[in-house]
């Protein structure tokens, strides 16, 4: 879904961009302008990430995490841990 709305936003903010810088609206282009840079970013963010495949999965063998239900966990029953209280 981000790729798709990543080249949305391309799609939009490239002739935003040539609009305002052409109508003489700095303001407004240098808007576009940081828009369509954010959105090549994470487009090439998503592609490098479809190109690397799926990371590790644990398999069927391992049981999923407990959920938190909310406690305080071992920090309740006086276990500071490594950064203190």
């Amino acid at each position: 879904m981000r790729l798709w709305l990543s080249l949305w936003g391309m799609i939009w903010a490239l002739p935003g961009l040539v609009a305002f810088v052409a109508t003489g609206r700095p303001g407004w282009a240098t808007a576009c302008g940081v828009l369509l840079v954010v959105t090549i970013t994470d487009l090439c963010i998503v592609v490098r990430h479809l190109r690397q495949g799926p990371h590790y999965q644990p398999g069927r063998e391992i049981p999923p995490y407990e959920p938190d239900r909310g406690g305080r966990g071992d920090r309740g029953r006086g276990d500071r841990g490594q950064y203190g209280p």
